[in-house]
């Protein structure tokens, strides 16, 4: 995945952010030959900001939280 618009370098420093941030680019824009973590998905899910339409199919794939 290409970002133009982003500093990775910096990003990748805080892993947190890198990770939803790096969610949130695959499930807007499209995944290429990339695959979305299940654990990463399930940990970071709750700070994804995108689409509720998104967000509820996505909670299909996920086990309900305890």
């Amino acid at each position: 995945m290409y970002n133009w618009s982003v500093d990775l370098k910096h990003l990748k420093k805080y892993p947190k952010k890198f990770k939803i941030w790096k969610l949130e680019q695959l499930i807007n824009f499209g995944l290429g030959k990339e695959k979305i973590n299940k654990q990463d998905l399930k940990k970071y899910f709750k700070y994804l900001k995108i689409d509720p339409q998104k967000k509820e199919y996505l909670s299909t794939f996920l086990p309900p939280s305890k």
